[in-house]
């Protein structure tokens, strides 16, 4: 099967905090907007914030994962090695805020991974991470 681009839609208080962040800071390219609503190509995938009126983030929950506490909900993609150490070392350049450091989980076993969580300027948890070995993303 051919992997189709996602498309994610999510609410924001602060529509031009957050365009900048996405577009700015993680370099999305930006595509169709009005004044409520910007389209972003997120690392190939139709990503979208909408501003909505006193929209509140929910306060996120955290699951135990090989050691760190890995906020929930979050979203995020998978970049390849490569792009991932380079957007890595790039939010340091910027000072991003990680809630989990860019680090290597397990190291050694089947999943080897690249990761690393911050937030949005909204308290969107994200993720990007990267595979050692790409036939492993969905090894058991």
């Amino acid at each position: 099967m051919q992997v189709q681009p996602f498309h994610l839609a999510i609410p924001v208080q602060n529509l031009e905090k957050c365009r900048a962040f996405y577009r700015d800071i993680l370099q999305c390219k930006e595509g169709r907007s009005t004044n409520h609503w910007v389209d972003f190509n997120f690392f190939g995938h139709q990503f979208v914030i909408h501003q909505k009126e006193g929209f509140i983030p929910t306060e996120s929950v955290t699951n135990p994962v090989d050691g760190h506490d890995v906020p929930v909900p979050h979203f995020g993609v998978v970049l390849t090695w490569e792009d991932w150490h380079a957007l890595a070392k790039r939010l340091k350049t910027v000072n991003t805020q990680f809630i989990i450091e860019p680090t290597i989980r397990f190291k050694g076993k089947v999943g080897e991974q690249a990761t690393m969580f911050f937030n949005d300027p909204e308290n969107n948890a994200l993720e990007f991470k990267a595979f050692k070995d790409m036939s492993q993303i969905f090894a058991t």
